[in-house]
């Protein structure tokens, strides 16, 4: 346990060895999926200019900003999310690359909320987006990015359900309900708490738009045939990859941002311990608005939080084993150990070429007794000691997981290695 007297500030995480491996194993497994489907990386600052987050973002993302004016007299913000920058990066760069762009990202953002079970002050995003093709066939692109990612995490379609919205099947429904052009984010603010807001809260919410709570039920419960015919071109799509059992359309799902203009979507696990996992969609006009009409591109993308998906790991036993497999495989794989002061020399010599032929390697900085330097190897999970002692260039090698051991000259110890261990890297 951390020593109380030395903690983060509330909403903040220290990150030691272990957290740092649990979050490297995130990291990777969101690039290598990512990769897998053609995206390529990118990275913005983590301080913007305030405005941008001022202009299209709506709901309450204003109200949570670490905002602040620098030495310049500057009025900037900490990032809270990274779709604003993005939206600004590509408008800068677009001519440059050839469209669509399927761009991800992964860094912190920072937050002014309550600190709870799944929401932090400081968390790391994953971002996948798609920019400069209109077509649902990105939707479909992205949703599936998305269910391969909880796959490749270890969860099926027991966990998790991606619930599939069109924010144009709302403003369709406001529109026949007279709702204006300049009420319909308050409205649609509406639909987004539709479902956290106790009914009597929500009814007061809908009367200034003269309209029954037990009507948006039904909207929502029994949507009307044709509803939204980009999700089931969607779905469609999804089918002939063999994923559409992963979604389903729920109008409850309506996103706070403001940029978002088409298909928006959200992942739940089944058993609805956790707020949304990730949650995206499209936003066509974001690009033009963060660049005074400078560029005009239609864009879908998503964002994954840390911070729930390692709850929704930890939470799910065959998802949390195949991250334990992993961050064991990723453990050091040799302690060369020292039996006496006399053979340093030769220890150094053993572990520089281990490390050249690719080994993770360890040994002791200062002598220390050989019982200590094993207890040691033990603790750190490592698989392999080699004793140097007197008798060098012959070797022990010890398993450390079934305890067995063979004496082995240095001219066999590689291709020993090699059964005990695989290949080097």
């Amino acid at each position: 346990m951390p020593d109380s007297r030395f903690q983060p500030l509330p909403g903040f995480r220290d990150f030691a060895p272990d957290e740092c491996a649990v979050r490297n194993y995130l990291f990777n497994t969101w690039k290598k999926v990512a990769h897998r489907y053609g995206f390529v990386e990118w990275e913005g600052p983590t301080i913007e200019d305030t405005n941008l987050y001022l202009k299209k973002s709506g709901g309450e993302l204003p109200t949570q900003l670490f905002r602040f004016t620098d030495q310049g007299d500057r009025d900037i913000t900490v990032r809270p999310e990274l779709t604003a920058s993005l939206g600004r990066i590509a408008a800068a760069y677009q001519r440059e690359y050839t469209k669509p762009l399927k761009w991800f990202e992964i860094g912190s953002c920072f937050r002014y909320e309550k600190p709870q079970k799944g929401r932090l002050r400081e968390f790391y995003q994953f971002n996948a987006d798609i920019l400069g093709e209109g077509s649902t066939n990105a939707d479909a692109e992205l949703i599936s990015l998305a269910i391969d990612c909880m796959r490749e995490f270890g969860f099926t379609a027991d966990d998790f359900i991606v619930r599939v919205s069109d924010r144009e099947a709302w403003i369709s429904y406001a529109k026949a309900h007279n709702v204006t052009e300049e009420d319909l984010p308050t409205f649609l603010g509406v639909i987004d708490k539709f479902e956290r807001d106790r009914p009597e809260e929500c009814q007061r919410k809908l009367d200034q738009f003269g309209i029954n709570r037990d009507e948006i039920v039904a909207f929502i419960e029994t949507p009307p045939a044709g509803a939204s015919e980009r999700y089931d071109a969607l779905l469609i799509d999804l089918k002939a990859r063999g994923l559409d059992q992963y979604v389903k359309l729920d109008l409850s799902v309506v996103r706070g941002l403001a940029y978002y203009t088409g298909l928006v979507f959200e992942i739940f696990d089944k058993k609805k311990n956790l707020r949304a996992v990730a949650g995206g969609g499209r936003y066509d006009t974001l690009v033009a608005a963060l660049s005074n009409n400078a560029a005009d591109m239609p864009a879908t993308g998503f964002a994954m939080g840390d911070a729930v998906i390692g709850h929704l790991i930890n939470e799910t036993p065959h998802a949390k084993a195949l991250m334990e497999a992993a961050l064991n495989a990723n453990k050091c794989d040799i302690f060369v150990i020292q039996a006496d002061e006399s053979v340093r020399a030769q220890v150094l010599t053993l572990t520089a070429h281990l490390r050249d032929q690719g080994y993770s390697v360890d040994m002791p900085l200062s002598f220390v007794k050989f019982n200590n330097q094993i207890q040691k190897a033990v603790k750190a999970g490592i698989k392999v000691a080699i004793i140097v002692n007197e008798n060098y260039p012959q070797l022990e090698v010890r398993n450390l997981i079934t305890r067995e051991s063979v004496n082995i000259s240095t001219d066999d110890l590689f291709d020993h290695l090699q059964d005990l261990l695989g290949t080097s890297l």
